[in-house]
């Protein structure tokens, strides 16, 4: 998934872009709110990180201006506030959830996973399409009982059109999905990774639910749940 991250403290800030990367994530993380509103402009996010100790525009304002520009993707609050009338300033702001300071990784992981399934649609943390088995967590496809031999980058790409099953993804939608720099992005490269999906995914029973959308981009056919 995109991830927008917005610390600015320095040490967290690389800390949490770190391991948000490891965890197979493509991670933009900024220590204003001033470049968290230029990026979230300019580019597509699946969730959004945001402490609300900023300079200048704080966190609250921050998340305001998102959901009045329209950003519909949920919202995770970094706090060091503890008291309870800061968490629900925050959510009536519009955030979805919070964590406060300091956290284990742990448990900011756990609550990002979950706010990214609830915004597709699903309460469990694995995505079922048939004979195929979606471990979020785990990170691992299980076609008919057999685990497959997927790259990152493959499984990145599985998961995002489940997430969004009977919806066309768009090539530069699933780039955003792998390289987090412009100049690494390859549209020959997804059709590549696709085809190789394609073939893994190509069960004893004709499985094939990746269509593509001619000029348009890829479709999950199967209903997921």
């Amino acid at each position: 998934m995109k991830l927008l991250v917005v610390e600015d403290e320095a040490l967290l800030r690389h800390h949490l872009q770190t391991r948000l990367r490891e965890g197979g994530h493509v991670v933009e993380a900024v220590a204003n709110a001033e470049e968290a509103l230029y990026q979230a402009g300019q580019f597509n996010y699946d969730l959004a990180m945001i402490d609300l100790g900023l300079p200048g525009l704080g966190g609250l304002e921050l998340i305001g201006e998102l959901r009045q520009r329209g950003k519909t993707f949920p919202i995770l609050i970094l706090t060091a506030r503890g008291n309870w009338q800061d968490k629900v300033e925050g959510l009536a702001a519009g955030a979805d959830d919070y964590v406060v300071k300091p956290f284990q990784f742990e448990e900011l992981e756990a609550r990002l996973n979950a706010l990214l399934r609830r915004s597709s649609g699903f309460t469990q943390p694995t995505i079922v399409a048939g004979e195929l088995v979606l471990d979020i967590n785990r990170k691992q496809a299980v076609l008919e009982g057999e685990p497959l031999a997927l790259t990152a980058y493959e499984y990145r790409i599985l998961e995002y059109l489940m997430r969004h099953h009977q919806q066309v993804v768009a090539k530069d939608r699933l780039m955003e999905q792998l390289y987090p720099d412009d100049e690494e992005r390859d549209p020959n490269v997804i059709e590549v990774l696709v085809g190789r999906l394609r073939r893994k995914l190509e069960g004893a029973n004709g499985f094939k639910p990746i269509d593509t959308v001619r000029g348009m981009g890829y479709l999950f056919t199967e209903r997921c749940r």
